[in-house]
């Protein structure tokens, strides 16, 4: 989860009783309209999540509706996933290489509230293009990748 204050930490069990209860390898907590706080999210997050989850369903039939922050994953299914970025598309790589291992996945709906202070990417226009970028750069590098 963002240490920004816009998660709430008392779904976690919420968010791993999946893994818990149904053996899947990971869980997104989906920030679903009816449970956003308005304003919460930005209309380029909002376009940016609808345009990620689209490409990543045309391109590689997932069911993904959100690149939400706060999720769950089997610790030896993330090792295995060997995470590169460490900036704005951590989310979207995780999401591509779990499609790509064929892990299983479901996506759980969470409340999602504004955030303490001015997000580095989201709050600016060169975090948003530096972001938009980096998402799709992954999405397409995954696209063409065996």
């Amino acid at each position: 989860m963002d240490g920004d204050y816009s998660d709430y930490p008392e779904e976690l069990t919420t968010l791993v009783a999946p893994i818990i209860n149904e053996d899947l390898d990971f869980v997104i907590g989906t920030r679903v309209k009816r449970l956003r706080e308005g304003g919460s999210m930005t209309p380029q997050q909002i376009f940016g999540n609808w345009l990620a989850t689209f490409l990543m369903k045309v391109l590689f039939r997932a069911d993904f509706t959100d690149l939400g922050p706060f999720r769950a994953i089997k610790y030896d299914k993330l090792l295995s996933l060997n995470m590169e970025d460490k900036t704005y598309g951590w989310t979207i790589e995780m999401q591509l290489k779990a499609l790509k291992q064929k892990l299983s996945y479901k996506e759980v709906p969470v409340k999602y509230k504004q955030r303490i202070g001015i997000s580095k990417v989201s709050g600016t226009i060169k975090g948003t293009i530096f972001a938009g970028f980096k998402i799709l750069g992954w999405i397409f590098k995954y696209s063409f990748k065996k």
